[in-house]
C-alpha cells in the first residue's frame, strides 16, 4: 500500500456540536442521560419542543432497557448468558436484541479476521475493566494473561440455534464493549425516526449516528482530539451516517508512567499499542464500532487490509506521534481546527 504525505490548511468551525456550542433556534431540543458507562446526548431538530422532548424520553428508556440486557458485569441477560457457557449449559435467549448482537458478532469476528473478539470478556475483566471506575495499580501478571489466551475463546465457539445459544468453549466470556453502542445508536435513530422525527444526532460518548440535517445545513461533528482535550478536526455528514471514534484516552488503566489502552489484541491479551485513536463514518453505526475496535488491533501496519473487506471508505487513524492517516474519501470530508496542522498521511483508496 503506498501512502502519500499532505498537509491542510488551519479551518475555523462556526459551531461544533461535540464542543457543547448549541444554537438558540427553538426549534432545536437536546437532552443528555447517562448510560452504556458514557453520557448519552440525543438532540432533534425541526419539531415543536413537546415532540422532541416526548421523543427524547421514549428513547432513553429505550437506552436504558438495552444498557441493562447487555450490560457485561452487573446481573442481566448477558450476565446469565455468559453463566451458562462457564458451566457448559445452553441458554434460552428472549431479548431479540441480545440474540442480534451475538449473530452480529460471529459475523463480525469473521469479517475482522478475528480482530474483533467479544468473546475475551475475561481478559478484560483481568485487566480491571469490568468497573464503572477507571483501574488502579499494577497490569495483571503475564502468566495470567497468557493463560487466558491459551484458552483461545472466540465467537466461533459460539453456537446458535434458533433461541437457544452454547459455547464449546467454556472460557468464552461475552463483552460488547466494541460493537454495543454503535448498535444502540442505530436502534436509537431507527426509533426516532418511527416517532416522526427527521433530523436528530445520538451520541453516545464519541458513538455518534446523525439523520437529516440541522435546519438547511448538514451536521458538523467534531473529533475528540487524541489528548483528551479539545477538538483535533470536524466533518460534516451526508444523510444517515455514524461517526464514530475509539480512542485509548477514553478508559486506560495507568501505572509507573505506562499507559494501557482498554482495547485489547485478542492475539496476545495485551493492549492495543501503536494508534491513539481511529474515527470510521460508515452508515451501521454497529459495523463502525467494530472497525473502529478492529482497526485500532490492526494498528498502522495491517489497518487497510483489515479496512478493505469490510467494505469501508471513510477512516482516519492518529498514531502515537500524532500522525494522522487518512483514506482519500476521508480525507475529502474531514477539516482540521488546529494552530498547527499536524502531518497526514494519505493511503491508497479502500
Amino acid at each position: 500500500m503506498k501512502l502519500k504525505t499532505i498537509t491542510f490548511a488551519r479551518c475555523f468551525f462556526p459551531w461544533l456540536l461535540l464542543s457543547g456550542c448549541q444554537p438558540s433556534n427553538q426549534l432545536y431540543q437536546s437532552d443528555s442521560l447517562y448510560v452504556f458507562g458514557t453520557l448519552v446526548n440525543v438532540s432533534i431538530w425541526g419539531v415543536p419542543e413537546p415532540q422532541a422532548r416526548a421523543a427524547v424520553n421514549t428513547v432513553a428508556q429505550e437506552l436504558q432497557r438495552l444498557h441493562q440486557e447487555w450490560h457485561a458485569w452487573q446481573p442481566g441477560p448477558l450476565t446469565e448468558l455468559n453463566q451458562a457457557f462457564a458451566t457448559g449449559k445452553s441458554r434460552e435467549v428472549t431479548a431479540p436484541t441480545l440474540l442480534s448482537l451475538v449473530e452480529q458478532a460471529k459475523f463480525f469476528y469473521k469479517l475482522t479476521d478475528g480482530l474483533f473478539n467479544p468473546a475475551i470478556g475475561r481478559l478484560i475483566e483481568l485487566w480491571g475493566f469490568h468497573q464503572d471506575e477507571m483501574p488502579v495499580g499494577p497490569p495483571p501478571a503475564a502468566a495470567n494473561i497468557a493463560k487466558l489466551v491459551a484458552l483461545a475463546p472466540t465467537m466461533e465457539d459460539v453456537i446458535i440455534d434458533g433461541n437457544q445459544v452454547s459455547s464449546k468453549n467454556p472460557a468464552v466470556q461475552l463483552d460488547f464493549g466494541g460493537i454495543g453502542k454503535g448498535y444502540a445508536v442505530d436502534l436509537a435513530i431507527n426509533q426516532l425516526r418511527q416517532l416522526g422525527i427527521q433530523n436528530a444526532i445520538v451520541n453516545a460518548g464519541g458513538n455518534l449516528k446523525v439523520m437529516g440535517k440541522k435546519g438547511k445545513y448538514p451536521w458538523l461533528i467534531g473529533i475528540r482530539h487524541p489528548s483528551g482535550q479539545g477538538v483535533l478536526a470536524a466533518v460534516t455528514t451526508n444523510g444517515e451516517e455514524s461517526v464514530i471514534t475509539s480512542g485509548n484516552y477514553e478508559r486506560y488503566r495507568e501505572y509507573q508512567g505506562q499507559h494501557y489502552s482498554h482495547i485489547l489484541d485478542p492475539r496476545n491479551g495485551m493492549p492495543a499499542q501503536t494508534l491513539t485513536s481511529v474515527t470510521v463514518i460508515a452508515c451501521s453505526g454497529a459495523l463502525a464500532d467494530v472497525a473502529t475496535t478492529a482497526l485500532s488491533v490492526a494498528g498502522l501496519a495491517d489497518w487497510y487490509r483489515i479496512a478493505k473487506p469490510m467494505g469501508l471508505k471513510l477512516v482516519m487513524l492518529v498514531d502515537n506521534q500524532g500522525t494522522v492517516y487518512l483514506s482519500p474519501a476521508m480525507a475529502e470530508r474531514v477539516k482540521f481546527e488546529s494552530n498547527q496542522s499536524p502531518t497526514v498521511v494519505l493511503s491508497e483508496p479502500l
